[in-house]
């Protein structure tokens, strides 16, 4: 009997000290995702409420590189609102967001009246692949750009595309120094410039696309010999004699 009372005590002061870590256990959960955004994972379906849920409806797909999907629109009162609003939201894609401006080509929309939403056919195309939006790197500003565009020389790439989390006032100023460093530290002065683009053209720029081996401009086969018959013809037309003033009878 003192043995077992004995055992049952020093349980007690196990479990009171260090001793209850061994009983412990860690629980965990999974949940499906889940996103106010999506109406159905079985097909793909997007929902909205507003015309800021369309924006990020499309920058969802655009993200993922789709180019067919399907919009419910909640709370849309007729076909005319509806219409409008997927305009406006089209145009802010391609125009002032970031990626919308560098990977998306154009975007077409459809939409059928249904008794509590409106569904709304989606079709995007890409000027960029689904690689590139998948290599596309982040930085927190402009300063960030001179190592990236050197790793991206070491390891041989011929573009980047970097996501800028904060563009200031002077940051083109930022990367046309960057690059004009970089390339006399590497002595690349007498390579081809290499081409830079901002998006969104207009406003604060989000992401910058660097092309190290621009493609030469193509010659106009026919161009250069035209230009030199051309010039041959103006050289061998004779010169005008100078006007005479009439004279007086």
């Amino acid at each position: 009997m003192k043995k077992r009372c004995l055992a049952v005590l020093l349980m007690a002061l196990c479990l009171l000290t260090g001793c209850a870590s061994l009983l412990e256990r860690e629980y965990s959960t999974a949940e499906p995702h889940s996103s106010k955004f999506w109406e159905s994972e079985a097909t793909d379906t997007l929902r909205a409420e507003n015309y800021q849920d369309i924006v990020n409806d499309l920058l969802i797909l655009i993200g993922q590189h789709v180019d067919q999907a399907t919009l419910r629109l909640y709370n849309f009162k007729d076909d005319l609102t509806v219409a409008d609003t997927l305009e406006r939201a089209t145009v802010e894609i391609q125009q002032e967001t970031p990626l919308g401006a560098y990977a998306v080509e154009y975007i077409t929309s459809s939409a059928q009246a249904q008794r509590s939403y409106y569904e709304v056919t989606l079709q995007i195309g890409y000027r960029r692949t689904a690689e590139q939006l998948q290599a596309v790197v982040n930085a927190t500003s402009p300063e960030a750009v001179s190592s990236l565009l050197e790793s991206a020389l070491e390891a041989g790439r011929t573009e980047l595309a970097v996501r800028i989390g904060y563009w200031g006032e002077d940051g083109r100023e930022k990367v046309e120094s960057a690059i004009r460093q970089l390339r006399e530290e590497r002595e690349l002065e007498e390579t081809p410039m290499w081409v830079v683009n901002y998006y969104p053209t207009q406003g604060p720029v989000g992401l910058l696309e660097f092309l190290l081996d621009p493609p030469e401009m193509p010659v106009v086969e026919g161009l250069e010999s035209q230009e030199t018959d051309l010039t041959a013809e103006e050289e061998a037309l004779p010169e005008e004699a100078p006007e005479t003033p009439d004279k007086e009878n």
